[in-house]
């Protein structure tokens, strides 16, 4: 949800920002299928039912078969995200605008970000972003999927720290 923010803020004060770092996130709004996907789930998690069952798209299949740490930690931060918090988030995020324009409109440098695995935000969709946001620059995290910041923390802060050196 961090680039749907970052886009929002972008969006009321323009004049308050001096760069973007946008991770496996995406500009174009939800389908009417994927908002009603959301609702669902939000109708699931405030019935007492859990969202274990994303967590294989919200990791990429390295993380699933190879790092059993990380898949540990993404299981706790599921369980235990307080429902009524889950379900305002989804139904948020089901919402939020098409953000192309506030991309085209950035007169800032923005990193974009995004795991090479990442199935719920995919390489197309950050190379449409890339595209249309005049000072951006696409860095693909390799064996990453949608938590690339979690998957792969240090080639994360390390594509970071280079974008924040070059202002």
């Amino acid at each position: 949800m961090g680039g749907y923010v970052t886009m929002a803020f972008c969006r009321r004060h323009p004049d308050r920002v001096q760069a973007v770092v946008l991770a496996d996130t995406k500009a174009a709004p939800d389908t009417l299928e994927a908002a009603a996907n959301r609702e669902r789930a939000a109708q699931r998690v405030l019935s007492g039912g859990d969202l274990t069952d994303t967590i294989p798209s919200l990791v990429g299949p390295t993380t699933l078969t190879d790092r059993a740490m990380v898949l540990g930690r993404v299981r706790g931060l599921v369980q235990s995200a307080p429902p009524a918090a889950v379900a305002w988030a989804l139904r948020a995020m089901a919402i939020r605008p098409d953000s192309f324009d506030t991309l085209r409109a950035l007169k800032i440098p923005a990193l974009i970000l995004v795991g090479e695995e990442d199935e719920l935000t995919p390489l197309t969709e950050a190379k449409a972003m890339t595209e249309a946001a005049p000072d951006a620059h696409l860095e693909v995290l390799p064996n990453a999927g949608h938590l690339s910041a979690i998957e792969t923390p240090e080639a994360f802060n390390k594509a970071v720290a280079a974008f924040l050196a070059k202002l």
